[in-house]
């Protein structure tokens, strides 16, 4: 059985020429039937004449040009007036005189340019064939012939219309790719530096000490060692990313596995600073995106304690509820680099806006003993 939607589909991928042109056809072949004869429009009020070979000509240019109508709208109205005034003059009043607001609404709608040229010009070949009906004895008047002008004025302004809706959509659309690419790229920005800046400050602080260490041969190895660790672990977070950029990856971000938070701090122990690290109660089995959000906290504060307060003591409290996750990070102020909670702000602002996005409060404010502390509470 034949798939209706397949067919659908690749009927709306033909041109708009071949996909037009049905109606066309459909329109003349009214246009002929006998018993249709007669019941077109019929604008000077005068008496039918029987069909011939003019009425033939004059049904192709009504209805042929439709086949173009998106495509070349302006010569569309043109053949198709020409059509309606030998229609009208000729007396055949064929249904294919309908055609003239449909090409109307169409020039309207699709035209690029010349619109108002096209209005003037079809506004004065409507008043030449006006003129031209009332010579030919048509008794329909200045109010008959202002009301049928009315309808096409209709038509037009319908076409107008369309398209200033179009033009409106196209422009939403347009706003809203734009602001969807902004906040992918302030996503992945915010990615980036908390892959990269974690790391590459670890294996910084890290190759720093290694300067020390020449002569101690067993601890040098072991801070090696650690850089090379680090080394991979950002290589394996940066090909995740990465992974994120491939359509056909989902948009969500990696939730850390469990472990990973003691991974994360066992990690910057390795780089030289003291973390007493404490968890209490379980994740529930959902927690969307909040256990992500939480160990961003924890990254980036530990982040800023090896960049601002390499050595000192740092304390890690991370308590799970079947409602929220919350993180508390504060760094004693007896470093050797003490300083403040960060030092571009956008990290913190980062995770600020990640946490806010789910509804939860974050903060980080310097202690009044020295040092500093990152809060926060995520729903989860």
């Amino acid at each position: 059985m034949m798939d209706l939607r397949r067919v659908a589909r690749r009927w709306r991928r033909c041109d708009v020429m071949v996909r037009d042109l049905p109606f066309a056809l459909l329109l003349a072949v009214a246009s002929l039937v006998p018993v249709l004869h007669g019941h077109g429009t019929q604008l000077g009020d005068l008496p039918d004449r029987p069909m011939d070979a003019l009425a033939f000509a004059a049904v192709a240019l009504e209805c042929l040009p439709l086949a173009v109508r998106r495509r070349l709208p302006s010569v569309c109205l043109a053949l198709v007036s020409l059509g309606f005034a030998v229609d009208q003059l000729g007396r055949y009043h064929t249904v294919a005189s309908i055609a003239l607001p449909i090409a109307l609404l169409s020039t309207a709608t699709h035209s690029a340019h010349h619109r108002r040229t096209t209005v003037v010009l079809a506004s004065a070949a409507y008043v030449a064939l006006s003129v031209a009906l009332d010579r030919y004895g048509s008794t329909e008047g200045l109010a008959g012939f202002a009301t049928f002008y009315l309808a096409l004025a209709i038509a037009w302004g319908i076409g107008v219309w369309l398209r200033l809706s179009r033009a409106a959509e196209a422009e939403r659309r347009r706003h809203i790719a734009e602001t969807t690419r902004t906040a992918e790229r302030a996503r992945i920005a915010r990615e980036l530096h908390d892959v990269v800046t974690h790391h590459v400050t670890a294996m910084v602080v890290q190759a720093e000490a290694a300067r020390y260490l020449t002569a101690a041969p067993e601890r040098l190895e072991q801070t090696l060692s650690a850089v090379t660790d680090t080394g991979r672990r950002a290589i394996t977070d940066l090909r995740h990313l990465l992974d994120l950029l491939n359509p056909d990856h989902g948009t969500e971000p990696r939730t850390p596995a469990a472990g990973e938070l003691h991974a994360l701090v066992e990690q910057t122990r390795r780089a030289g600073q003291p973390v007493e690290f404490t968890e209490e109660g379980r994740p529930p089995e959902t927690t969307g995106s909040a256990e992500f959000v939480a160990y961003r906290v924890v990254q980036e504060a530990l982040t800023n304690a090896l960049k601002h307060a390499h050595g000192s003591r740092t304390a890690v409290q991370v308590h799970h509820s079947t409602t929220e996750i919350t993180v508390e990070v504060s760094t004693d102020g007896s470093g050797s680099n003490t300083g403040s909670a960060g030092g571009s702000g956008r990290g913190l602002a980062g995770l600020r806006e990640r946490v806010g996005v789910l509804g939860g409060e974050f903060s980080a404010e310097n202690r009044e003993e020295g040092g500093f502390v990152v809060r926060a509470r995520i729903p989860a």
